[in-house]
């Protein structure tokens, strides 16, 4: 697994689609946070950093299906996975290693963006006028989205050889899983809500981002990335057939 995750790091990193990633992230990020004028923390009067997490899952909907597209998709285009079925190596540790590489890149992504803390804590009035709680709890938050949100990637590469297709699937897929959900929801009303709603990734993001890091939200959001993997595998066990 580990040869893997070099490997796409080596691949990441050679090409520009790690740095455009990253770069487009911080962009829209920064835009955000400091100038948009319905979103900027100067205009907003609050030392919070709550528009940097509340935009920021709706930028990786399309960011991460973008880093995971290729994965698989340009392996079975260039004929390069028969090669990599050949090798000793499960299955397992080569559905692990691409989705630990492009979590790598995305959390990379994520380190930048503590210069936003850090500013919100100088410029608040008194200085460190901010609650730390929430701010852990909506990075541990984002961290298991980005995750949730590259395994969706990786299982939609797995599954055609044309890296548009798998976008589009991603994108597709992992905004049901945190928006669609959500907004099916609001059709009922009374439990039928609260249970549909429960399985959203809103949902669970929403929860942790209060600062209350509750087992549940990340054991769901764990549980789905597995089970998202265990997909994933497979349908690589059927390519391999």
């Amino acid at each position: 697994m580990r040869a893997i995750i070099v490997k796409e790091l080596n691949s990441y990193l050679n090409s520009l689609i790690a740095y455009i990633v990253i770069g487009i992230f911080l962009l829209m990020s920064s835009l955000v946070f400091w100038v948009f004028p319905d979103s900027n923390v100067l205009d907003f009067g609050y030392a919070d950093m709550g528009t940097f997490f509340e935009f920021s899952p709706y930028i990786f909907l399309f960011l991460i299906p973008a880093l995971t597209m290729r994965l698989f998709s340009e392996e079975y285009r260039t004929g390069t996975i028969e090669l990599l079925f050949t090798k000793p190596i499960s299955n397992l540790s080569l559905i692990l290693g691409k989705f630990f590489s492009a979590l790598l890149i995305i959390w990379i992504a994520l380190v930048p963006t503590i210069i936003f803390y850090v500013s919100v804590v100088l410029l608040g009035s008194p200085s460190g006028n901010i609650d730390t709680a929430s701010v852990i709890g909506s990075y541990l938050g984002l961290c298991l989205l980005g995750a949730c949100f590259a395994a969706v990637g990786i299982l939609s590469s797995s599954l055609t050889s044309n890296q548009v297709i798998a976008f589009v699937i991603s994108a597709t897929v992992s905004y049901m899983l945190f928006e669609g959900l959500s907004q099916i929801s609001q059709l009922f009303r009374g439990s039928i809500q609260y249970y549909i709603d429960f399985f959203s990734l809103k949902f669970h993001y929403s929860s942790l981002s209060r600062g209350v890091v509750d087992s549940r939200n990340v054991i769901f959001m764990l549980s789905e990335i597995v089970l998202i993997l265990l997909l994933c595998h497979n349908s690589i066990v059927k390519k391999r057939a």
